[in-house]
């Protein structure tokens, strides 16, 4: 099973990487906030929050932490962040325990590509395990695997995508292990909350498209999927292999001992994606199992689709895979979507493809996220897909890391800003952090030193990341809080985070809310960092 199909197909000529984001030399100062390239049609834009006491007086020191790089670093990896949303499990670990891991497994190194391959070792092959005696090796597999040390001006697209190809061989096997790495580097970052990626019963998904084949009558395509329990025997086998995972990952992180690891105690929920490249009836049969799935088991809780946005199979498929998942959200009401679109830029795809990749993601799949929406404004129509995205709290998804390695877009070109004008809920994530060589708090740091943030800034951001999680359960805030604040609903608004709770209907909103109980959570942590830093 393919945890993560994003390996490069085909090639393209795309802009400039920019490798691995520096965020040291960025806070040198902290800016005013960049603005973007396209200023028209600009709203109002909405009045700042009240700031309490506390928050101004960590926002003091954030400022005055400006000039001391490690202090800094110490500052963001404490700062509570939420969730990450927007994870693909395969290429969030780190390389070098992919590394360690293909050589535990005895897997080879084909010496040409560098690319991890089943035993034995024949011509041209060395095997994984020479890395750990052999520096050389070792940092040449570490490159090949990720955007580390990769060139300015080099083709970061496809080097990016063509990472997963070469370690595909390691992270397939080892779904639990892998989440346990994950989820100790995800509790490290003061995160309470993680929704990963991967590609459920993958083998049984192809062979059922295949058995069915396609029909433009999408309701007939789903009622040949469902028939004689076709798609729930699916849907079981895709259950039983997250319990051997589930198992992996108890073991591997030493669950329920004296020695469990931090990432036993973080809320995971998995997305289930799509591989988009693919022939129609298989992308819609992993949404239909997907979305089944996350009705079925609450381990489960989305889909999306993955592989890179620009492939010409991506292009020539994409309304139609939009209609997919609009008719297969009439079918499983309960199963959440969130989807990549925009991830483009001008010169990786022509003009007219630029046109409408946001706008049917929201108005057609009707997604509840969008991942990436980098080509925001060169769209038809731009504001209007903003002012939905906003009314309908429809959240984006923003790697800051993979839109400069992949797209070779940051700064005043990214439209962060104009998400913020426009009021769209913003929640950044890690993308694929193990390849990009950067954890969640980079990613923070970074908009802090590009963008001008203050502290109440980064703390809306990293409460809209629990907000807008597919977590069950009422919601700890009142309303829209993008649009009027973060304002604790009647039933908790008396009680102080980190203090007992003394109120019957808040201990029961956070006893039955799995989404109030981490964001009050994270409240206390607020709490308790401000009190660390506001002096």
């Amino acid at each position: 099973m393919s945890l993560h199909p994003r390996s490069a197909l085909r090639r393209r000529v795309v802009p400039a990487a920019l490798g691995t984001l520096s965020v040291l030399s960025l806070l040198s100062a902290l800016p005013a906030a960049a603005q973007p390239a396209q200023r028209e049609h600009r709203p109002a834009a909405p009045p700042p929050r009240q700031v309490t006491e506390a928050e101004a007086r960590t926002d003091a020191r954030l400022r005055a932490l400006r000039d001391r790089p490690e202090a800094l670093r110490a500052f963001f990896r404490q700062l509570p962040k939420g969730g990450d949303l927007h994870n693909h499990l395969s290429g969030a670990v780190p390389t070098e325990y992919l590394i360690e891991l293909a050589a535990e497994d005895g897997l080879c190194i084909d010496t040409a590509t560098l690319t991890a391959v089943a035993p034995p070792c024949g011509p041209g092959k060395r095997p994984a395990a020479d890395a750990r005696t052999d520096r050389a090796f070792h940092d040449a597999l570490v490159r090949a695997w990720s955007m580390e040390d990769f060139p300015p001006g080099g083709n970061g697209h496809d080097h990016f995508f063509d990472t997963f190809g070469r370690f595909g061989e390691v992270t397939w096997r080892h779904r639990g292990t892998l989440l346990a790495e994950v989820a100790d580097t995800v509790v490290h970052n003061n995160q309470f909350y993680l929704e990963t990626m991967v590609t459920p019963a993958s083998d049984g998904a192809k062979q059922l498209a295949a058995e069915v084949g396609w029909d433009d009558d999408l309701a007939a395509l789903h009622r040949k999927l469902v028939a004689g329990g076709k798609l729930d025997r699916l849907v079981a086998e895709a259950r039983e292999e997250a319990d051997d995972g589930d198992a992996e990952f108890r073991a591997a992180g030493r669950c329920g001992t004296p020695q469990a690891r931090p990432g036993c105690g973080l809320t995971v929920r998995w997305i289930s994606q799509a591989s988009r490249s693919s022939a129609p009836e298989r992308v819609f049969t992993q949404l239909a199992l997907g979305m089944r799935l996350a009705e079925a088991d609450p381990r489960f809780v989305a889909v999306n689709l993955v592989q890179p946005e620009d492939w010409d199979s991506s292009l020539r498929d994409y309304s139609l895979q939009m209609r997919m998942v609009g008719y297969l959200r009439t079918q499983y009401p309960k199963a959440h979507v969130t989807l990549h679109a925009g991830e483009l830029w001008p010169g990786l795809v022509k003009p007219e493809d630029l046109e409408f990749h946001i706008r049917e993601a929201v108005d057609v799949a009707r997604t509840e996220r969008v991942g990436h929406g980098v080509d925001l404004v060169h769209e038809d129509h731009w504001q209007r897909t903003a002012r939905t995205m906003a009314n309908r709290e429809v959240a984006v998804e923003v790697p800051f890391s993979s839109n400069a390695q992949i797209l070779g877009v940051k700064g005043a070109d990214h439209p962060f800003s104009t998400y913020r004008r426009y009021g769209v809920p913003i929640v950044l994530a890690t993308d694929d952090p193990g390849v990009s060589r950067i954890d969640i708090s980079h990613e923070y740091q970074y908009a802090a030193a590009t963008y001008g943030l203050r502290y109440p800034e980064l703390k809306d951001l990293a409460r809209a990341s629990l907000e807008y999680g597919f977590l069950p359960g009422t919601s700890l805030w009142q309303g829209n809080p993008t649009a009027k604040g973060y304002q604790r609903v009647p039933a908790c608004r008396g009680e102080h985070p980190g203090l007992p709770v003394r109120a019957a209907a808040c201990r029961h909103l956070l006893t039955e809310s799995t989404k109030a109980r981490l964001e009050w959570r994270q409240e206390a942590a607020f709490a308790a960092f401000e009190r660390a830093h506001a002096g």
